[in-house]
C-alpha cells in the first residue's frame, strides 16, 4: 500500500477507522434504501403494468363480444326479414294501413295489440288497445348487458334516445291468457318491424287471423286512429339529443306546419347547448392551468 503512495492500514489512527466505518455504513444504508426504493418502484411499475394489461384485455374481450353480438344480430335480422316477407307474401299475415286499421277497430271491433316497449307506450297509445310488449327495456346490470348499453349509447343512442331492449319471454303466454287463437288481432308497433316479429311468433303458436299495420303507428295521421296520451303518436318513438334539438323528421314536419314559434324554441335550445359546451371547455382549460400551477409550486 505504501509503494502505491497510500497510507498503510496499520499506520491509520483509530479516529480515521471510526470515521471510515461510519462513512461505509452510511453508504451501505444509502445503497440499501436506494435498492428498496428501486424495488418498490419496480414493483409499482409491474403492478401498474399488470393492471393496465389486464384492463386492456378486458376491453378487448368486451369489444370482441360486442362485435360478435352485433354480427349475430345482423345475420338474425336478415334471416328474420325473409321469414316475415314470406308470411305476408303467402297471405298468412294480412296487411292493413293505419287508416284501414282504424276502420277495422271502429266498425268491426277488432282488437289492436300494441307490442311496443313501455318507453313508447307511455307517450301515446290507441284508445282501447291492448298493450303486451314483445321487447321491453333491459334494466339488468350483468357485464354483457352493460357492455351492449355502453356500445349502443356511444354508437348513436345518445342522439336517437333508443334504449337497449330485450325479448319478453312471457309475451306468448300473456297473449294466450287474453285472446283465443281464433281472435282477429291487429298487431302494431311504432315503425312496423317488431310487430312483424310478433306476428311470426303468434302465427307459429296457432293464431291464424293476424293483421299487420304497415309502417307502424308512426305512419298514422291524426284522423286515422283515436289517440290518447300526453304526446302525438308520431313522437312516441323519438328521443335523445335529436328530440331535444328538434332535429327528427317528425318534428320537422310539425315545425313546417306550426311556423316560426316552434322553430325558435329549438333554435334557442341549440344556442343553449353551444353555450354550455363552451362554458365546460373554458372551465376545463382553467382547471388544467390551476393544476399546473399547483404542481409548479
Amino acid at each position: 500500500m505504501e509503494v502505491l503512495g497510500l497510507p498503510s492500514l496499520n499506520t491509520l489512527s483509530p479516529h480515521f477507522h471510526k470515521q471510515r466505518i461510519s462513512q461505509l455504513s452510511s453508504k451501505t444504508t444509502l445503497c440499501q434504501r436506494t435498492w428498496e426504493l428501486s424495488s418498490s418502484s419496480s414493483s409499482l411499475q409491474l403492478t401498474t403494468s399488470y393492471r393496465t394489461h389486464h384492463f386492456r384485455r378486458v376491453v378487448i374481450r368486451m369489444e370482441a363480444e360486442n362485435e360478435d353480438y352485433e354480427l349475430k344480430q345482423v345475420k338474425d335480422m336478415a334471416a328474420a326479414r325473409k321469414r316475415w316477407e314470406a308470411l305476408v307474401r303467402d297471405g298468412k299475415v294480412k296487411i292493413l294501413t293505419p287508416k284501414e286499421a282504424g276502420y277495422a277497430i271502429q266498425l268491426s271491433n277488432k282488437t289492436l295489440l300494441d307490442v311496443r316497449p313501455s318507453t313508447e307506450r307511455q307517450r301515446a297509445w290507441v284508445k282501447g288497445s291492448t298493450w303486451i310488449p314483445i321487447f321491453e327495456v333491459d334494466n339488468s346490470a350483468d357485464p354483457g348487458t352493460v357492455s351492449r348499453k355502453v356500445t349502443s349509447f356511444v354508437m348513436g343512442g345518445w342522439w336517437s334516445g333508443v334504449p337497449t331492449l330485450s325479448y319478453d319471454t312471457q309475451f306468448l303466454s300473456k297473449v294466450m291468457e287474453k285472446f283465443p287463437k281464433d281472435t282477429d288481432l291487429i298487431v302494431a308497433c311504432q315503425k312496423g318491424l317488431r310487430s312483424l316479429a310478433a306476428c311470426e311468433l303468434l302465427y307459429n303458436a296457432g293464431y291464424t287471423n293476424l293483421f299487420w299495420v304497415q309502417g307502424g303507428l308512426e305512419a298514422a295521421e291524426d284522423e286515422d286512429l283515436v289517440i290518447e296520451g300526453p304526446q302525438p303518436l308520431k313522437f312516441a318513438g323519438i328521443g335523445g339529443m335529436s328530440e331535444f334539438l328538434g332535429w327528427t323528421d317528425q318534428q320537422r314536419v310539425v315545425a313546417a306546419k306550426s311556423g316560426w314559434g316552434y322553430r325558435l324554441l329549438f333554435s334557442a335550445r341549440l344556442v343553449g347547448v353551444f353555450l354550455i359546451a363552451d362554458a365546460l371547455f373554458i372551465g376545463a382549460q382553467r382547471l388544467g392551468i390551476y393544476i399546473q400551477d399547483l404542481r409548479s409550486h
